[in-house]
């Protein structure tokens, strides 16, 4: 199960809550194991889950009926009383003994048509007696008015905002969150090792990305996240694969990361084709200073600001005496921007079992695009890195 049960009950307690409501794709995905497709490719679809505090009820999953095969066939979901919506029509061939897989899905059909997602939602709220409770809902996954919809149709009920709740508990990772996350940062650097195999001079960003995405699908991942540049467009922040072809002194930048079962990478590394001029090579290790500074740093307990302010003041001490960010990290998880930021303002605490993406960019319209970023686990007495590499600079023989 990836959900952190145990925190979620901590922090339902702690906010008063008697029911939580996941909305969100990632959090419907955290929650139940459940992977609606439709929902995560395109805005409005709607799928939930009800989680109740303990001994309240038994949790549900709220899911259109044009989606409820994924719940027959997915590994992943735990939850198994389901509230379906909606109208979709799938036949059965007569005579034909169906097997386990189509039975499952034949008695999801078979579950009552609740018309409409809100009307499913509060059916389980109410079936599990929380008609008159406070019930806390993941605010940004729903559609424009149905916030206040839910309160009318519960009008006993108390009905308050909680993505933050979800937030808060999706920070902590379960060992099987980690373990895929690790598996994530794994085949994201492998990709990129792919991705150099073809870097010549000659060669187009395009076809690097194009080795670097196949890579990441042939190890069971998904193309995600794929910024690749290079020479003056390794400037760029969210450059895309061109048709700019390497030359000789280029930088190429990555600033890469698939989806490896639902859970997201993110990491950066520098390559240059040929020899390194001195200040690409100076610049480069006060970037990579500035990261392994807020590994040594980071511990729980620890101040999200403090860790930025190490990390810059590093970068700058170390040759970039300039070097100025927005922030040197995030968290990493089901979503690619998890708890907590790494900025100068977020005096939130690092807590054992957070995952981080810890990263520092540099910019230079004109020159090129420098970056260091690796994924870690914070462990009790510091951290564990989810990279087999180090964040060197890298040097291709052209």
């Amino acid at each position: 199960m990836l959900l952190n049960i145990e925190r979620l009950n901590e922090m339902m307690a702690r906010n008063g809550l008697d029911a939580i409501v996941a909305t969100l794709p990632e959090n419907v995905t955290y929650s139940s194991g459940y992977w609606a497709l439709s929902q995560w490719v395109r805005r409005g679809p709607q799928s939930y889950v009800l989680i109740p505090a303990a001994g309240r009820g038994e949790p549900s999953i709220i899911a259109a009926t044009s989606l409820v095969d994924q719940l027959a066939d997915q590994d992943d979901v735990w939850i198994s009383k389901v509230y379906r919506y909606g109208f979709f029509n799938v036949d059965r061939t007569e005579g034909v003994e169906l097997s386990a897989l189509d039975q499952r899905q034949l008695d999801l059909y078979s579950l009552p048509d609740h018309g409409t997602a809100i009307n499913a939602l509060c059916a389980a709220i109410n079936d599990c007696g929380l008609g008159d409770s406070v019930i806390g809902i993941d605010e940004l996954g729903l559609l424009p008015g149905n916030f206040d919809e839910i309160q009318v149709r519960l009008p006993n009920a108390k009905v308050k905002p909680a993505l933050e709740v979800f937030r808060t508990v999706r920070a902590v990772k379960t060992p099987e969150e980690v373990n895929r996350l690790r598996r994530a940062a794994q085949i994201a650097e492998q990709s990129i090792a792919s991705a150099l195999e073809i870097a010549k001079p000659g060669a187009t960003e395009r076809e690097l990305g194009l080795a670097f995405h196949r890579r990441t699908a042939s190890e069971g991942g998904y193309p995600v996240l794929g910024c690749i540049g290079s020479g003056p467009r390794s400037a760029m922040p969210n450059v895309e694969p061109g048709d700019r072809k390497l030359q000789y002194g280029d930088v190429i930048r990555f600033d890469v990361g698939g989806r490896y079962r639902h859970y997201r990478a993110d990491i950066a590394r520098i390559a240059v084709l040929g020899e390194p001029s001195k200040q690409i090579r100076q610049y480069h290790h006060a970037l990579h200073i500035g990261v392994l500074t807020a590994l040594e740093m980071i511990r729980p307990g620890v101040k999200a600001s403090a860790v930025f302010d190490a990390a810059v003041k590093a970068v700058q001490r170390e040759g970039i005496p300039h070097y100025k960010r927005s922030h040197v990290g995030h968290g990493i998880g089901i979503d690619g921007y998890d708890v907590p930021n790494l900025t100068a303002s977020n005096d939130i605490l690092i807590e054992e079992g957070m995952t981080l993406c810890v990263e520092t960019p540099y910019y230079e319209l004109g020159s090129w695009g420098l970056q260091v970023e690796d994924m870690i686990v914070v462990r009790r007495d510091g951290v564990e890195s989810l990279m087999s590499t180090n964040g060197a600079l890298t040097i291709l023989e052209p």
